[in-house]
This record gives structure tokens, sequence and C-alpha cells, in this order.
């Protein structure tokens, strides 16, 4: 009886502590940054919104300050809502600061673990990091206007004849220029099967990586270990693993064979060939490093050319005055080119504007802190999810007054380049938060940036963007508010009626194409018949040091 008595007690001591443990689940620690009241087992969990996050997130920055906590299940979230917060941390504390988040759906289940993005700060990632540095770089960067010019003529001639399709001839753009730079080919069509499985591959990965159900499991990761057919999403988010690494390691063996066979032309897969017989790392691996180079050119880029012609719609004061400066410095005899964008700030105003108004990682991509800090004289715990909260940085009127007006005037003084502005000790100076910070800062910032001008500067030069009609004749106003969900957004599909400025200006794009094709393609393939000079590829030395 005594013994049966010893064993009672023990379940209900051992129930008890469970009870202690589960509410304390979801509780705030002492010391942690200010947030919104817990409640036991869910902290603020439940709190938060099936859509439009970024809004949530934006209101708690007004009410609790620039750095502010949340507890979502298990994990701690510190979020941090001012430019000097994310220059403090994410920056000047980089050491500890560059490592990501367990994703499970995202990254384990829906990425095998390979997505470079989302990797966790060490060997690898660092391996990585100096390989594509070799190519993304400033100096490499340059090398790479030829097929940026190349791809933006194309571009505007798609643009002539199905205005309609003006996404996916934007899509086509980015996609093209990065097939080129990472494996040796043009995308030559906008019905192109791998790039539409492409954008829409990546956009219900950002989908299903943002949703509800996969936060749940993050937060949550005991229930992890439940049955596959309990899990929501487990086998949607395997399938398109799948999918995806058929297309990214497809173009990778692609690439790898045709460079080993001497017919393969220079690119990115040069460097990767030289790195994998060094480290001996996987085809899976060296797919997904090409492929989230892919993406990462493809997908971003055109996304913010999107909510460019958003804006041009929206706001036409702005189209007519920078059509104005474009016609005086180019006329309308040339096409602009990047030698036009010192002689103009409005144009590059547009662009970093565009960037700033649409930002595509409106919550960024978490950060995660790698010991205990402190900041502010507050706590932040080792293992602390850091949200760097674009969104509310870009709309903060003491920052940006009337914010969510495309006014280009903005940076009629900021003559610096993206680069620069990223890099400046005076983060005020910094014009927007969409390349990220720190050791996590995007490389091809340099790439980015001229793709932006070319697109915007001649897009302007050759068309007017006007707002649809509906069946009465009452023009459609795109609501600038409603964006696609998940980790990456963009505005949600809208009508614009895009027209040539005149007749010379149709036939302009028309010769330039015609001209491009005679003297730089093969006519059967419509591939380049000699790569332009001047490329990077093939100078990268690995070496297993770490950096």
């Amino acid at each position: 009886m005594a013994s049966s008595g010893v064993a009672s007690v023990g379940v209900i001591a051992a129930l008890l502590f469970l009870v202690v443990k589960l509410l304390q689940t979801g509780k705030r620690a002492a010391g942690l940054p200010p947030g919104p009241p817990t409640v036991p087992v869910l902290g603020n969990l439940h709190l938060m919104t099936a859509r439009d996050g970024h809004l949530q997130f934006q209101k708690w920055a007004k009410e609790y300050g620039p750095i502010y906590s949340l507890k979502l299940g298990t994990k701690t979230f510190v979020v941090l809502s001012s430019d000097t917060a994310v220059k403090d941390l994410l920056d000047k504390r980089s050491n500890i600061y560059s490592s990501r988040p367990d994703m499970f759906i995202g990254s384990t289940l829906a990425s095998g673990g390979l997505r470079v993005l989302l990797m966790q700060y060490g060997p690898t990632w660092r391996m990585i990091h100096r390989m594509i540095h070799n190519i993304l770089n400033i100096k490499a960067a340059v090398t790479y206007v030829p097929y940026q010019d190349l791809e933006n003529k194309f571009m505007l001639l798609g643009m002539l004849n199905q205005p309609e399709e003006f996404a996916n001839h934007m899509r086509r753009y980015t996609n093209s220029l990065t097939t080129q730079m990472i494996f040796g080919f043009r995308t030559l069509n906008i019905n192109d099967p791998k790039l539409q499985q492409l954008f829409h591959g990546f956009e219900k990965w950002a989908e299903v990586t943002g949703s509800s159900s996969a936060q749940i499991l993050d937060l949550f990761p005991i229930l992890q270990r439940l049955p596959k057919f309990l899990l929501p999403n487990y086998r949607y988010a395997e399938k398109l693993h799948q999918e995806e690494k058929a297309l990214y390691v497809g173009h990778w063996l692609n690439a790898k064979k045709a460079i080993k066979d001497g017919t393969g032309k220079p690119c990115f897969c040069v460097d990767l060939v030289k790195s994998q017989e060094v480290e001996g790392f996987s085809d899976d691996l060296a797919g997904y490093i090409s492929g989230s180079l892919l993406e990462a050119g493809s997908d971003t880029t055109a996304a913010t050319l999107i909510g460019f012609i958003q804006a041009m719609v929206v706001f036409p004061e702005v189209q007519k005055k920078a059509q104005e400066e474009i016609d005086r410095v180019v006329g309308t005899e040339r096409l602009p080119t990047m030698e036009d964008a010192p002689q103009m700030q409005y144009i590059r105003g547009c662009v970093k504007e565009s960037m700033r108004w649409m930002p595509t990682n409106i919550l960024g991509v978490p950060h995660s802190v790698i010991k205990d800090d402190e900041y502010m004289g507050y706590r932040i715990p080792a293992g602390a999810s850091i949200i760097a909260n674009v969104w509310a940085i870009h709309m903060d009127p003491n920052r940006h007054t009337n914010p969510r007006a495309f006014d280009p005037d903005r940076y009629a003084n900021d003559f610096l380049s993206e680069f620069e502005c990223a890099t400046n000790p005076d983060v005020s100076k910094r014009d927007h938060f969409i390349f990220g910070a720190g050791r996590r800062v995007c490389q091809g910032m340099h790439i980015a940036e001229r793709s932006l001008f070319l697109a915007i500067v001649r897009m302007l030069w050759a068309f007017d963007f006007e707002k649809a009609r509906d069946a009465r004749g009452s023009p459609i106003t795109p609501d600038i508010d409603k964006l696609t969900q998940g980790l990456f957004v963009l505005p949600e599909p809208f009508p614009a009626v895009i027209k040539p400025r005149s007749e010379g200006h149709a036939r302009l794009i028309r010769t330039t194409w015609q001209t491009c094709e005679e003297t730089l393609l093969d006519p059967e393939t419509k591939q380049w018949k000699n790569v332009p000079e001047g490329m990077v590829f093939g100078t990268y030395t690995p070496s297993k040091e770490e950096g």
C-alpha cells in the first residue's frame, strides 16, 4: 500500500510539474522588450492575423516602440521597428545576429535543408557566401550590363506586342538575365514552362512558409513528431520540394555536363563545378545553390517592377515628371542607357522609391541570435528570432513624410548607390531595407540596382501607363494595399493600359531589337553567338578555409 501511495504522489507531482510548465509556456520572461499581453500556452499567438500581418506588426511598433517582443508558443521573437535598432544589432553585431531560426516547413520539408536563404550560419553557408561574392561584387556586376541591356530591349518588345502580359514580360526579363549568369542560357519566352514553374513554385513556397500552419509547427516543435497525416501541409511541402529540386538540380546537371564536355558557356556553374571538386558537396546542394541564386535574381526584382507599374497607374503626376526628365536628357532618337543615370536624379529616385514603397520582403527574413545579448536595457535571449520590421520602417512618417504616396523627390539629394546606402554609418541615410542587413545583406544589390534603373527608365521612355476601365467605362484604380501573402509579397494582380508614347518610339523598339538579333544572337537558337568579354566566371579559387 505504501509503495502504491508513493507512486500516486509521484504521478501527481509529475502532472503538477507539467501543468506548471505548460502554463509558463507563452509567458513573457522578465527583462524582455515590452509587447502585447500574453495568455498561457499561446503567448501572443492568438493575436496574429491570418492576412496582412505586416499591418499588425506596424500597429504594435506604434504602441510598444522601436524594439518589442512577442511570445509565440514556445518561441521568443524580438521585432526591430526602427532603422537605428536594425543598424545596432543586425549590422554592428552581425557576428551573433547572422543565423536563421529553425523553419520546419519552409526549410526542412519544402527545401530539404538546402535553401541558402534559410540556411543557418556556419561553414557551409560561409563557403557558399564566398563563392557567390566572386560573381556579385561591385566590379563583377558591371560586366553583366550587356546581358541586362539585351534582355531589357526584348522586354520592351514584349510589352509593345502583348501589353496585357506586362507582369510576365518583367519576369522573363529578370529570369533570363539570371539564367545567363548562373547557367549560361537565355530564357526566350514568357510561356517557358521552367520560367512559369520557377515563379509559381517560389510563390507557393513563400506562401506555405509564411502560413499559420508552418508557424504552429515551429512554435510548438513537439508537434513535428506527430504522424505525417496529422501535420498540416506536410505532404504539400514535400511535394513542393520534390518539384523544385527537380527544376534546380536539372538545371545544374545540364550545366555541369556542358562545362565538363567543353560546350558550356561561361557562367557561375563553372565556379560551382570547381568548388564541388574541392568541397565534395552533393549535386542536390549544388542545385539549390544555383537555384537559390536563380530565384533571388528573378523574383524580387520582377515584383518590384510590377509594383512600379502600379504606382505609375495610381500616381500619373510622377509618370509625367519622370518622362519630362527623360525627354530632356535622352530625346526620342535613342534608348536611355546606364550612362544617362547621373543626369537623371528623378529616375534614380523612382528606383529607390519603388523599393521603399513596395518592399517585397515586407517583414524581412528572420535572423536568429546565437548567444544572449542586451540592448536598450532589455535582454535578448540566445535562440530568439529577430524580425526587421521593414514595412513599419518604410512607412514611418517621421522617416518618410506621407509614406503611402509614391514620391521620388524624397531622394532628390541622395546620390548614393544602393551599396553605399546599405553600408552607410549614418543609418538615416539608408534609402530602404529590402536588401536585408548585416552578413545576410543581399549580395546581388549592385545587379538589381542596374536592372531596375534600365527597366524603369526605358519603360517610361517608351510607354504611357493608364488605368484600365470597367464595362461602364469607369477607371479602375488598383488598391495599393492589396498584396499577396507569404514570406515575400507583391501587388495582387491588377489591370493596366500600356501604350507606346508614339509610333516613333514603337518603331525604335522594333528596329533596336532587330539589330540585336542580327548582331548578337544565333539565328537558330537565339542564344548569344559570343559571350560578352570581361566575365569573372572561372576566376574563383575554392578553399576549405573558413571565412
